[in-house]
């Protein structure tokens, strides 16, 4: 589990520095991509047109609601914020500030639950 968590950690912390580094905003305005998570190399199909991996392969898949995992695109499905919106939900909205704001609230959130979860686990 700690090496899982490690790497779960590891893209969590990538994905928050390509937000606060306007990674998303760029994606928008050069490739017209809309999809956070989808566009980064958090995504295993990242470049790849076949998309020959499961998302279910994917770190991300964990957060994913048991009844969003059959989804196209279950990260999406996410529950970015105490009530529940999700990437889905703010794409349908087209609400790109907003979906800045919620996905640096749920990776902020969860770097810090995740890294006293690692810290409880070390301690002996």
């Amino acid at each position: 589990m700690a090496h899982d968590l490690h790497d779960t950690l590891q893209l969590l912390r990538f994905e928050l520095s390509y937000l606060e580094q306007g990674g998303y905003t760029r994606d928008r305005e050069l490739l017209g991509t809309e999809s956070p998570f989808r566009g980064t190399f958090a995504c295993l199909n990242f470049g790849n047109p076949v998309q020959s991996h499961a998302c279910r392969e994917c770190l991300l898949f964990q957060f994913v609601p048991d009844d969003k995992k059959n989804e196209d695109f279950p990260c999406h499905h996410i529950p970015l914020s105490e009530s529940g919106e999700t990437v889905a939900q703010l794409l349908a909205r087209k609400d790109s500030d907003g979906m800045a704001k919620a996905l640096e609230y749920w990776l902020r959130g969860t770097i810090a639950r995740l890294e006293a979860t690692l810290q409880r686990s070390a301690q002996p």
